[in-house]
């Protein structure tokens, strides 16, 4: 292995060095720990620290690294505190997540880390949203992403580099090509013989080094950098490197050829560095080992300090109440009396433009809504308002651009994602259940994003663009759901979402956009979050419903005038108002829950148990529920009809009265 330090002083090599001692010393320790069955598990670096070090040592403090298991010298050349990054491995109250994840499953505004989530991938889309927000607000940052091998094959590592390449994002995404995606060799996983080859098609540049020559990836990064921070674009990295160790300990190194082992052992990145120091008389072997020695005893004091701390005490409510970002919401009402007649989508676009005149920060993405204004026209004349920097077109990339809302949030930014048709969430599904949903319980880090979801059937659209899809979402803590039924709510629920810096879905029903209108007020205004709303009364049962469901109920009972029933529009289906559940239960003691999704696995039966279970004594009949077949949704109006509930709700009122 050759060294090159061209214009690098002594002192750059040196504090090269010892950021490599770094992962290296505490590793070994590790190790040892591990056989002393002191830790619980461990995912080796060993060989491959060059990478690591070289790329954050060349890199500002001020700009993020998203790493992975085996980047630790990412972590120790951030400087974070040895006591508080073992208490984190441990599992203790002193770590970054309060013993609710993993080794490096944690983020650090402080110093400037996201870390991963074990789904190989997202964090590319959430380096996209850095390095967006570092550009909008032209900061001339550097974003750097790390991937494996293995991982590049993931459809979020593909989405993330096509977004960055036509956003011109400043990002190095990073690959560690060690030959095997845990014991799959690499002519097992794609067959490609370079990776830098794929930035062909990506229309990005390709780099390549030698991932285990701490000043080759130093130079080439520090230089990359300061051309990314005067013409951003993205940049695929590409490090030839080898692990020494087994994915994790338990996996071993068995599946590899021995010969090829010994190869790599002899390209050891510290082993290497600290010869040619010594040669180049750099430095000597006294202060070799007064720096090892010096290390060792950080290690140990940080760990005593580590192990004093025994697992946290659970305290259910601390751990419900760190699902959500802290927010007490204030309700805006409007300034002034002055009412326009809207339809249901005029007014989800006066909510959105509205927002984005109040929060500068405010960034909107998805296909097709800059010029053309969406497929829906509800972001219509919104590029001629806001430019293109706040209202951008996106790829065909859910995932990715999902991943971005996160990245930009993680800048302090607010950001709208449009899911064309709420059935396309599937590609962004990962995104929202793991990385939207779970980020602030697991590090504390807001997650200020809405998703709006164009969703439900009525239009004769198909099975892949009619569906009802909220009770995918409903069982995910962390993630907050509005579901609007008229013009007056659609506006004040997506207002009062962009003000709650947690993540929302927005779901808006196609059918009803244009089709229903009403005198909403001009001015800006929200509506309470979790709050449900008495639409129609009466003693006889309590119809309990949202969205389309509202309609329906209020017209089968305009149909039935010796019916006198409440109508109960949840409006917030996550969190959802047990309060207005229980009042209206011990009104009428008869309930019917009606929602337009299927039937099984419904929100309504969850709603239903809950009633069973707190309001059972003031029943006089079973709880009801009227929903959609158990099927896709069919293409054909007639069958569309017969799937929907509609038809059924009559006979079902008609049951519950007569029990």
């Amino acid at each position: 292995m050759k060294f090159f330090r061209k214009k690098y002083s002594d002192q750059t090599l040196l504090q090269l060095y010892e950021a490599l001692l770094h992962p290296r010393l505490i590793e070994e320790k590790m190790l040892i720990l591990l056989r002393q069955n002191k830790i619980s598990k461990w995912f080796s670096g060993i060989g491959q620290e060059a990478i690591s070090v070289g790329i954050t040592a060349a890199l500002n403090q001020d700009e993020y690294i998203l790493p992975m298991h085996r980047n630790l010298g990412v972590f120790t050349g951030r400087n974070l505190p040895f006591e508080k990054l073992f208490a984190q491995w441990q599992g203790t109250m002193s770590g970054y997540t309060k013993g609710r994840d993993r080794s490096f499953h944690f983020g650090t505004n402080e110093h400037h880390i996201v870390g991963m989530i074990s789904h190989l991938g997202p964090q590319n889309g959430v380096a996209d949203g850095i390095a967006l927000a570092t550009k909008l607000k032209k900061e001339n940052k550097v974003t750097v992403v790390f991937n494996g091998d293995g991982g590049t094959s993931q459809g979020d590592f593909h989405e993330a580099l096509n977004v960055a390449a036509v956003w011109d994002l400043p990002v190095i995404f990073v690959i560690e090509n060690n030959g095997y995606g845990l014991s799959t060799p690499s002519n097992e996983q794609f067959r490609c013989k370079q990776f830098i080859d794929k930035a062909i098609g990506y229309g990005i540049e390709g780099v390549k080094v030698d991932g285990n020559n701490v000043l080759e990836v130093y130079d080439t990064v520090k230089n990359l950098g300061e051309g990314l921070r005067k013409k951003p674009r993205p940049i695929l990295l590409e490090c030839i490197t080898f692990r020494m160790r087994g994915h994790e300990e338990a996996s071993g190194t068995k599946y590899v050829p021995k010969e090829l082992m010994d190869t790599w052992a002899k390209k050891d990145p510290l082993e290497n560095y600290e010869n040619y120091l010594l040669n180049e008389k750099v430095t000597d072997q006294k202060s070799v080992d007064a720096l090892r020695k010096k290390i060792k005893k950080e290690i140990d004091e940080g760990l005593a300090i580590a192990f004093e701390e025994k697992h946290p005490v659970a305290n259910t409510e601390t751990e419900l109440n760190d699902v959500y970002a802290p927010f007490i919401q204030i309700v805006t009402e409007p300034a002034s009396e002055k009412k326009s007649e809207k339809r249901f989508i005029d007014a989800i676009s006066d909510g959105l433009r509205q927002s984005m005149e109040k929060h500068s920060n405010l960034v909107l993405m998805g296909q097709d809504i800059a010029d053309y204004g969406g497929v829906f026209k509800i972001t219509d004349g919104f590029v001629k308002l806001f430019g293109k920097d706040r209202v951008r077109n996106t790829p065909l990339c859910e995932a990715a651009i999902v991943g971005a809302s996160l990245g930009l949030s993680i800048k302090g930014m607010k950001a709208m994602v449009e899911m064309q048709f709420a059935d396309f969430v599937t590609e962004g599904f990962n995104q929202i259940v793991n990385n939207l949903a779970k980020t602030h319980w697991r590090w504390g880090q807001p997650v200020d994003v809405v998703v709006r979801m164009p969703t439900g059937a009525g239009t004769a659209a198909g099975p892949f663009h009619s569906q009802s899809n909220e009770a995918w979402f409903f069982h995910t803590p962390g993630l907050k759901i509005v579901y609007p039924s008229n013009p007056y709510d659609a506006k004040g629920l997506l207002c009062a979402s962009f003000e709650d810096p947690n993540p929302y879905l927005y779901f808006e029903h196609k059918l009803l956009y244009r089709s229903i209108k009403d005198f909403i007020p001009d001015d800006y205004y929200t509506v309470e979050i979790g709050k449900a709303k008495l639409v129609s009364e009466g003693n006889d049962l309590s119809i309990i419903t949202y969205g389309m469901g509202v309609h329906w109920a209020k017209e089968i009972l305009e149909s039935m005038p010796d019916v006198k029933a409440d109508v109960l529009d949840l409006r917030t289906l996550l969190p959802w108002d047990k309060e207005a559940v229980e009042q209206t239960v011990k009104k009428t003691n008869r309930v019917l829950i009606l929602h337009e999704d299927t039937l099984t696995g419904g929100i309504g039966g969850e709603i239903a148990a809950w009633i069973s279970e707190h309001c059972f004594s003031y029943l006089d009949a079973p709880v009801m529920r009227v929903a959609s077949l158990d099927t896709a949704i069919p293409f054909a109006p007639t069958l569309e009809n017969n799937f929907l509930p509609k038809g059924r709700l009559k006979s079902k009122i008609e049951a519950l009265m007569k029990y």
